[in-house]
Order: C-alpha cells, then structure tokens, then sequence
C-alpha cells in the first residue's frame, strides 16, 4: 500500500512555477534564482510532484498568526 504525502494534513501545499512566474519573483524581490533557501531533490514532496534540479517550488502553508505564509525553494541535488 503507498501513501499519498500529498494528501497528509501536515504537508503544505508545493507547486512547481512556471518559467514566467519565476521571472516574476525574482524581480519583484530584485534577487538571483541562486539566492533562494534550497530544497533537496530527493526531497519526498520534491519527488511526489516530479521536480526536477532548478526547478523552483512555491510552498503554501496556513499559520496561525499570519493566516497564509508563502516560501520558495529552488530544487537542488545538494545543500550547500
């Protein structure tokens, strides 16, 4: 039997941008796609949505003093 990770009430959600979504953050937020926290790609969730290496992962998560918080990885074979 395999288990969903997707589904688990303690993932948030993960979704892989699309090319011009990222353009969009990396100016809004005048930074370089290497400046950006790292997420393995080995990682469960990274593997679940088939993210491949330079990928970048939006993560929504709920919070309970912020309502939403929103965080980006960018897929990595190594954490540096």
């Amino acid at each position: 039997m395999k288990i969903d990770i997707l589904k688990h009430e303690l993932v948030p959600h993960h979704e892989i941008l699309s090319e011009e979504e990222v353009e969009k953050l990396l100016k809004t937020y005048n930074i370089k796609k290497e400046q950006l926290p790292r997420i393995r790609i080995d990682d469960p969730v990274a593997k679940a949505i088939n993210a491949k290496e330079g990928d970048v992962i939006k993560i929504i998560r709920k919070s309970p003093t912020a309502g939403i918080s929103v965080a980006y990885r960018v897929v990595s074979k190594e954490i540096i």
